[in-house]
């Protein structure tokens, strides 16, 4: 019986010459799941190892504590219970496979104390260790070292969400750091985000937060990217409880939450981290010289371990079922993807993506990740952040693909930035700009973004800071008529609405940059005297009436609502009616809207002429438009009826004449079919 065909390889006929590689990774997921859940019976059940390992208090008050460490001589957990001595009634005892266990009554340990493993090796070597599984870690004021917590709440959170579906059609991302998401100068919290934050991104419409740096991190300024503690919600911010409120009350506001999860690497720490756990140096990541990331100072998991998939993998589940997550952004997907970590490699070709410098057992775990998520729940949310473009990465494991559900578009934030550095306003072209945005697998959904907070990062410029720069400083009153003001908010705002118009997937934002956050982000180190006051979000600026970053937020917040209000706008095809370079002019067509922009910086039209339809359409938004610190050089009450010409009669299309004022973008709307007129 002939094999059926992935629809990967059946929809893209390029890739056949690569089906051997892409069906051998195809089936060396589904034997690896097979090999994994040969006892446990599912990959669901299979994704339990944080009921097993860990502190565990047990139905009769008594506590279990279990970890993985082969290479130990001997094990002591060590706390405020022991005055942190060895004491044999807390020594483990060594089980099967690498595994050691200690059994105490329930008075032995009390909630809130804290505690490390003390871990012996070799020839007397031995060191503190946090254990691989604590949920709970948190550093002491006063001589910043992290130890784990014991953390029993005797009442245990109560969620209100358990009906809770994302609607997210499209999905609209407000990516968010909760540290840094407080007006003051300091560390936010869970609480403040919960009453503060949330109900400005709920009042701004978007569906979805995306929260950055919640697995624990010893470095604050590593922005949660050099994870030691996985298990662990930063307790930086405040306590399990108050994160679990936070996602709750996201929900009731319909808005989903997406952790920003880090399985692409681990800081290479070793009393705070997994670095040498046990003493070893490979029981989580590669022994050999892949063991150390050569760009990011940090450590590379061995995928090929069943253990670390044991970790990782339970580490996706944990995450849903205690915390009630909607789904992931991975981070660092590329780095996995590739043995060179796609460092210094152009992905010029499909040859690229299948020469032999695959690490197939990341992509397994990959693959097996994005199956497990959607079985635990189907509408949960995968985003990879990938920037080779591997084929199939956004595609259904069933159809040959690795199984997320979105990639990110980097090479659209990347685009924005190249122009705006490299070209003057004039040489803007609309065809270069529609392609960028529309270049894209058909059929893998993407998250277009102008911006994320890699572009607001110290060394960098976000997009407003690189159109206005030291202007904002002194012209953000309303009614200065600063012209270099006035162009970088024209730019800002068009820049984001072809940017959103023309998603096939999602849109993300980070938080503030709806409103041209002026400056960087940098957080406290020693070169800046570990200052905090970049590393906070300015809302007073926004709220406040007398500065125009009032005007750019409520764009932001007409164009969300704008493609919120259409059914599956994202998957809406894109037609594209005009572009003409010499005009810098573009326009496209989605569902019964028309996208309308004049990149031109001098020169308005008028009755400018564009192929549309025959109908009679209305102006729905203009980024000209006064509430929007535009000039209100478009009337929004006039309807606009085609004008049909016999020449294009067999094409459907007549000629929509509009007015369009220099750096502004228009979206109509069409109110009644055929009210054209004819030309003279």
């Amino acid at each position: 019986m002939k094999k059926k065909q992935l629809s990967l390889l059946k929809n893209d006929p390029w890739l056949q010459p690569f089906a051997d590689a892409i069906n051998g990774r195809h089936q060396d997921a589904i034997d690896k799941e097979r090999e994994l859940t040969s006892e446990a019976g599912s990959l669901v059940d299979f994704a339990n190892a944080y009921k097993y390992f860990g502190l565990h208090c047990n139905p009769d008050k008594s506590w279990t504590f279990r970890e993985w460490a082969p290479n130990a001589s001997e094990i002591y957990l060590i706390g405020d219970f022991s005055d942190w001595q060895e004491i044999e009634r807390f020594k483990l005892h060594r089980r099967e496979n690498g595994v050691w266990e200690l059994n105490v009554n329930p008075e032995a340990i009390k909630d809130g104390q804290l505690y490390k493993m003390m871990v012996h090796w070799g020839d007397g070597e031995r060191g503190e260790r946090i254990p691989a599984y604590a949920t709970r870690v948190v550093q002491d004021n006063n001589t910043h070292v992290f130890s784990a917590q014991v953390w029993n709440p005797e009442k245990p959170y109560r969620w209100e969400d358990k009906d809770f579906t994302p609607d997210v059609s499209p999905l609209l991302i407000y990516e968010c750091h909760i540290g840094m998401a407080q007006e003051r100068e300091g560390v936010g919290t869970y609480v403040e985000f919960r009453d503060k934050i949330l109900p400005r991104i709920a009042a701004d419409g978007y569906n979805a937060i995306q929260i950055m740096a919640i697995q624990e991190h010893p470095y604050y300024g590593s922005f949660g990217y050099h994870v030691s503690n996985f298990y662990a919600a930063s307790s930086r911010f405040g306590t399990p409880e108050e994160l679990k409120s936070l996602i709750d009350r996201a929900h009731s506001l319909g808005i989903a939450v997406i952790m920003d999860i880090v399985h692409s690497h681990a800081v290479k720490n070793e009393v705070e981290g997994l670095g040498r756990l046990d003493g070893s140096y490979d029981l989580y990541f590669y022994g050999d010289s892949r063991r150390e990331h050569p760009a990011w100072d940090s450590l590379c998991f061995d995928y090929g371990k069943n253990e670390v998939l044991h970790f990782l993998l339970s580490n996706c589940k944990y995450w849903l079922d205690e915390y009630h997550f909607d789904g992931f952004r991975f981070d660092g997907v590329t780095s996995m993807l590739y043995y060179n970590h796609g460092l210094g490699q152009a992905f010029g070709s499909y040859d690229d993506y299948y020469n032999g410098g695959q690490d197939t057992n990341a992509i397994t775990y990959l693959t097996l990740a994005n199956k497990l998520i959607h079985e635990i729940n189907h509408n949960a949310i995968t985003i990879a952040e990938e920037m080779s473009g591997m084929p199939g990465l956004a595609i259904p494991f069933k159809d040959g693909g690795i199984g997320f559900d979105y990639r990110m578009a980097m090479g659209i934030p990347d685009y924005w930035i190249k122009t705006l550095k490299e070209k003057k306003d004039e040489d803007w072209h609309p065809t270069s700009i529609f392609w960028e945005l529309t270049n894209r697998r058909s059929d893998e959904k993407t998250i277009s973004y102008v911006e994320s907070h890699d572009q607001a990062l110290v060394g960098d410029k976000t997009v407003i800071f690189r159109l206005i720069d030291k202007e904002m400083y002194w012209h953000m009153m309303v009614g200065d008529d600063n012209m270099t003001v006035a162009r970088g908010m024209a730019l800002h705002k068009m820049i984001r609405l072809v940017t959103l118009s023309t998603i096939n997937g999602g849109y993300l934002n980070f938080m503030g940059n709806e409103f041209g956050h002026p400056e960087w982000i940098d957080f406290p180190r020693e070169g800046n005297g570990w200052s905090y006051k970049y590393a906070r979000r300015q809302w007073d600026l926004v709220d406040r009436e007398d500065l125009q970053y009032k005007f750019l937020n409520r764009f932001d917040n007409a164009m969300i609502e704008l493609v919120s209000h259409v059914h599956n706008f994202q998957a809406l095809p894109i037609e594209k009616l005009w572009e003409k370079d010499d005009d810098q002019v573009l326009a496209f067509k989605r569902g019964n809207l028309i996208f309308v922009f004049n990149f031109n910086p001098t020169d308005s039209f008028t009755d400018y002429g564009i192929l549309a339809p025959a109908g009679k359409y209305k102006v729905v938004l203009s980024s000209d438009q006064a509430c929007f610190g535009g000039f209100d050089n478009v009337d929004m009450n006039v309807e606009h009826l085609t004008i049909s010409d016999d020449l294009y009669t067999p094409l459907c299309k007549e000629w929509l004449k509009l007015y369009l004022p220099a750096r502004s973008a228009q979206v109509l709307k069409v109110v009644k079919g055929n009210g054209r007129r004819k030309t003279k």
